[in-house]
């Protein structure tokens, strides 16, 4: 039976570094389950929940990650999860939402107010300040789950705070998984 761990490495930016950390869990047996990574600065962050084979544990993990050469220096944090691993009804993203121009202050706030007030869930958040070479942009991307009822409406209210903003909106719908197919 596999345990189910997190595992959280944050470390320098480095070519390389997500190959070296799933291939080190491959070889180990691990199943990679939900998992994101993200460059931050210079320095980069993989959270991953994973199924872990018994005879390797918490302990064993963490150890072979620390040995890894890609990883000197990183702060590697391998725990028991003890929720549920499975998605929950709102665990799934229905929309992507892209926003993206000028830095705008306190724009990730006035966003996630807008769709806590549509009873959205946000999923997984991505932003990012792109270099002055590429014109300074901040780019925001938002996965979330909205209530079907509610979804045309929050969108419309997300749209146009962006426009007043100043800033471009673009909406995609995440195909839902069709049963049976």
């Amino acid at each position: 039976m596999a345990l189910i761990i997190v595992v959280s490495i944050l470390c320098p930016d480095r070519i390389g570094l997500v190959s070296a950390i799933a291939d080190h869990l491959f070889a180990e047996g691990v199943n990679l389950r939900d998992t994101s990574f993200a460059s931050l600065g210079h320095e980069a962050e993989f959270t991953s929940l994973c199924e872990v084979p018994e005879r390797i544990g918490a302990d064993g993990l963490r150890e072979g990650l620390q040995g890894l050469p890609e990883l000197e220096g990183a702060q590697i944090r391998v725990v028991p999860y003890t929720g549920d691993p499975g998605p929950g009804p709102m665990g799934r993203g229905t929309h992507q939402i892209e926003i993206s121009g000028g830095d705008q202050l306190g724009l990730i706030a006035r966003l996630s107010d807008i769709l806590t007030q549509f009873g959205a869930n946000i999923v997984r958040l991505d932003a990012q300040k792109q270099g002055e070479a590429e014109g300074g942009r901040f780019i925001t991307l938002f996965s979330v789950w909205l209530p079907e009822d509610r979804a045309e409406t929050c969108l419309a209210a997300i749209g146009n705070t962006a426009g007043s903003l100043g800033l471009l909106s673009r909406v995609r719908e995440i195909p839902r998984e069709v049963p049976g197919a």
